[in-house]
């Protein structure tokens, strides 16, 4: 079969290596480190990823000097016990036909000494933004520290069978604030000029060579606008790309947008930025050099990739987030079966999210992410016998039960009350920049089509007319609805929930108190989108500030900047008491004074719902299998409907 995607699946050389495709799936951090040491979790992330596909992996980044522990499941590549773990995984990508390479990487001064009770260490005594802690400026004997630490390292991927090294000289790198002005105030051999400020980078990559050998694959992943003041720009990223081309020791140039502590939200950047923000990067670098570049951005889909590679942007295109959502999306779309990717949603809930939390990586829409051995390719068995199943409500936890149902070969009929399906999250993806989250009901509609579902929309399940289809199973993901009397004076006429006001059940008037006590896109969202329309709008919330947990999600800084560009008012530290005629009472949270808000022209509660769980309670002992899942459950997020969807479509 002829790929409709051709450039994408051209293969390519990078120095001693082949790659089949122009696929990365390149290096982000999983949290599957135990004891500071690579694990089988590990292999079989990478594993399931070769499976689907995918050209070139790239590791997670693996520390090379005891003084360097920003996070807690940092690997300590430093330790020699490394190597036979490394080998367990490279192993297991190699059976599939893909070669890695392994990121090391040392983080200097963005880090801590709260686990190695050390100094941090930097070129310079200048405090990163995040970790607020002056490090050491090191000394020339901490820096030839340094370049052995890199050198060993290396050596220690190669005895574990990886092909190469990269060097994350980019957002999170002691190497980056050497050749960054921001954070390198040097005025040895090691500052000033950018020979100077290269010239740590150039030594570890001769020592490297030295250790290894020239037919190890090693590239070099450059940041190429630190978007900060004195920071590194385009026009130095593409200097250095040319100073490392003419020496002559590396066989590839990946590259990366932002500085980790400080401009984080650019990085790994949420659905608010338009994808291929980035590529201006590796577009200008390319230009500069001859040999392969590696191009990240948001890339989501394989029609966007190959248009990447068209227009002569980059050689390679890094692909993550897409390749966590759907690990076959490589396969897929050579394939010709675009259609059938599972969609990335640039949420960063469960992935971005739950590393900012210190959890294992996780996918909102995938829950086998992280958990491959249970959930991977190859775990979904065919049911004996085959069921009649019965699923009610075609929110994302209903649709996720049917779907798993029906790969396991259960005659599958979906039961849901509006004319529509895709519960909550219609009315979620109706704010302007959080449209891309529908694509979690496009792919599960998708799926569920694919499946031959018998899919009835506008039907309002009831025990009898469940028991009239006489199931073996019934799954129950009838949702939540709101908790109007969560708060006195909710119910009343001038009260609506954010559902009424994205659905457009209800009609807002002039000015709009928002209450916030979910700290998440509920408010924030519902606020942008009735400010868009011309209302006032105020949000007032318990919380530290507004939009709390859009921190984790890295959608923080920029719906701030949008909410000061709609002038919405945020009120922090106020706990609503009631509610009466419009008219919001509170009590400001330090003080304990009172606080009477201005009437409201309409008062909108973004709370805690409550679930919808009558019809299981009426079947309950009436069918021969009964299951709930998702909000009817319990009120919480969609990550939490999708896993339940796939246990229990795995358990009928």
């Amino acid at each position: 079969m002829v790929s409709a995607n051709r450039l994408l699946f051209t293969p390519l050389k990078i120095g001693s290596i082949t790659v089949q495709n122009r696929i990365v799936f390149s290096a982000h951090l999983t949290n599957f480190a135990e004891d500071f040491m690579p694990t089988d979790r590990h292999g079989y992330y990478y594993r399931e990823r070769a499976v689907g596909g995918t050209g070139l992996i790239i590791t997670e980044e693996h520390s090379t000097h005891p003084t360097d522990h920003p996070y807690e499941k940092l690997i300590h590549a430093f330790n020699p016990a490394v190597i036979p773990a490394y080998r367990r995984i490279t192993d297991m990508v190699h059976a599939e036909g893909v070669p890695i390479l392994a990121q090391i990487n040392h983080n200097g001064g963005q880090g801590s000494g709260m686990f190695t009770r050390l100094p941090a260490w930097a070129p310079s005594a200048v405090a990163d933004p995040l970790f607020r802690e002056v490090p050491k400026a090191v000394e020339h004997e901490d820096i030839r520290q340094i370049i052995e630490g890199y050198a060993t390292v290396a050596g220690y991927t190669k005895q574990g069978g990886f092909d190469g090294v990269e060097l994350q000289c980019s957002h999170s790198s002691i190497v980056r604030q050497f050749l960054s002005r921001a954070t390198n105030r040097r005025d040895d051999e090691y500052g000033g000029s950018l020979e100077n400020r290269s010239r740590l980078l150039r030594e570890i990559i001769a020592a490297i060579r030295l250790a290894v050998g020239r037919d190890y694959v090693m590239s070099v992943r450059l940041c190429g606008d630190e978007l900060i003041r004195d920071g590194i720009t385009i026009d130095e990223a593409v200097a250095l790309a040319r100073i490392l081309e003419d020496d002559g020791l590396i066989d590839c140039i990946n590259t990366s947008i932002g500085s980790a502590t400080q401009t984080l939200y650019m990085i790994e950047a949420s659905m608010r930025i338009p994808p291929n923000y980035a590529m201006f990067i590796p577009s200008a670098i390319r230009k500069a050099v001859r040999i392969p570049v590696i191009g990240v951005g948001r890339v989501k889909d394989p029609i966007q990739a190959e248009r990447v590679l068209a227009e002569g942007h980059a050689d390679l295109v890094g692909v993550v987030r897409a390749q966590i959502a759907d690990p076959e999306f490589a396969r897929k779309a050579r394939e010709n079966r675009v259609d059938d990717i599972r969609l990335c949603l640039s949420c960063n809930q469960e992935c971005v999210g739950r590393m900012g939390l210190n959890r294992w990586l996780g996918c909102i829409e995938t829950p086998a992410t992280g958990q491959e051995r249970t959930y991977g390719a190859g775990t979904l068995r065919r049911a004996e016998p085959a069921k009649r199943t019965v699923v009610v409500g075609g929110g994302p936890a209903g649709l996720k039960a049917a779907a798993v149902a029906a790969r396991r070969g259960h005659a599958v009929t979906l039961m849901e009350k509006e004319d529509r399906l895709g519960g909550q999250v219609i009315w979620a993806s109706r704010v302007t920049n959080r449209a891309e989250f529908g694509d979690i009901v496009r792919n599960l509609v998708h799926e569920v089509t694919q499946l031959n579902v018998d899919v009835r929309t506008g039907t309002d399940a009831t025990a009898e007319t469940v028991q009239a289809e006489s199931p073996d199973a019934v799954i129950v993901a009838t949702g939540s609805t709101p908790d109007r009397y969560g708060i006195p004076g909710g119910d009343g006429p001038e009260v609506a929930d954010v559902t009424d006001i994205l659905s457009g059940a209800v009609k807002p008037g002039k000015r709009v108190i928002v209450i916030d006590r979910l700290g998440f896109h509920e408010a924030t969202s519902t606020a942008e989108f009735l400010a868009e329309q011309g209302c006032e709008v105020e949000v007032v919330t318990p919380t530290l500030y507004v939009g709390q947990d859009l921190g984790v999600t890295l959608d923080l800084e920029n719906w701030y900047r949008q909410a000061r560009r709609l002038g919405i008012t945020c009120t922090p530290n106020h706990s609503v008491l009631s509610i009466e005629d419009g008219v919001v009472t509170a009590l400001h949270n330090y003080s304990g004074q009172i606080v009477t808000f201005q009437k409201a022209d309409t008062v909108v509660l973004a709370i805690h719902r409550k679930a919808n769980h009558g019809l299981y309670h009426a079947l309950k002992g009436q069918v021969p299998e009964l299951h709930r899942i998702g909000d009817c459950v319990a009120p919480r997020r969609a990550h939490a409907a999708i896993i339940e969807g796939e246990r229990v479509g795995r358990a009928v």
